[in-house]
């Protein structure tokens, strides 16, 4: 979510690439994903090869924001690496 977050439209190539995922993998998160409203895709053609493209809907934007900001204040209660006793 967070490369789709940074971007209108995301290649399923680029995506796949950037996240190290094979196809199969990221298909299936990308299913969830869109099952639950946060993702949407599109298909095109260029001549015969299917190009799939995907992007976050404002939804999920909005979902994966509020797990940052949850991810963040977990993280301010942890207290900083080095302090004696610890």
């Amino acid at each position: 979510m967070s490369v789709l977050c940074s971007v209108d439209w995301c290649d399923f190539a680029f995506l796949r690439d950037t996240v190290d995922l094979s196809d199969s993998a990221l298909s299936k998160q990308l299913s969830t994903l869109k099952n639950s409203g946060q993702v949407e895709q599109q298909r095109k053609y260029l001549g015969r090869v299917p190009k799939t493209s995907v992007r976050a809907t404002a939804e999920g934007r909005d979902r994966f924001r509020h797990h940052v900001e949850a991810l963040r204040a977990i993280a301010e209660r942890i207290p900083p690496a080095g302090i004696p006793g610890e």
